[in-house]
């Protein structure tokens, strides 16, 4: 409801030109510069940085993988990558496919079943945790395999998750 208020008053408020609506703008952008602190500007600005780049790049490289090819034709890394890509996102569809079945529950208002779909392979993106687990069970050559499944099998997750939900999601007005 907000959005649409603020859409309705940006568009038709009774604006006599475009420079009068943008000169209004600019002073609302002042008038929120100031009432932010320098410190909370820098986090807004930094966190899509910290999201998108500097965090992957750091657990990257603290993964200490070594990449070769032929890593991700061993059974393990093949394994690793079926478990991520296939199995989570069926795990989720199947027993959310039960509760609803059963009456323990239902799809949130907004969600269809190929958004569910859609969703369930970015629980595919299993980095922090499958790398922590396959350094716990193995080791040598095989733990490499593996790491090199999980970077493998979560970004296939997260490609596929994020070009399917893009597909089925009903995109937002004024975009």
């Amino acid at each position: 409801m907000k959005e649409e208020n603020a859409i309705g008053f940006l568009s038709s408020g009774g604006w006599s030109s475009n420079e009068q609506r943008y000169s209004m703008l600019r002073e609302m952008e002042i008038a929120t510069r100031k009432s932010l602190t320098p410190l909370e500007r820098f986090e807004t600005e930094l966190h899509p940085w910290m999201g998108f780049a500097i965090m992957p790049v750091f657990a990257l490289a603290n993964a200490g993988v070594a990449f070769e090819m032929s890593d991700f034709s061993n059974p393990v890394a093949i394994a690793v990558v079926c478990g991520l890509f296939f199995g989570k996102p069926l795990g989720v569809v199947l027993f959310s496919w039960l509760a609803v079945k059963m009456g323990l529950g239902r799809l949130p208002e907004g969600v269809s079943w190929p958004v569910l779909i859609g969703g369930s392979f970015l629980t595919g993106i299993g980095f922090t945790m499958a790398l922590f687990i396959s350094s716990l069970a193995l080791e040598g050559e095989i733990l490499d395999a593996a790491k090199v499944g999980v970077l493998g099998g979560s970004l296939l997750s997260a490609v596929v998750g994020m070009v399917l939900l893009s597909m089925l999601l009903p995109g937002k007005a004024g975009r």
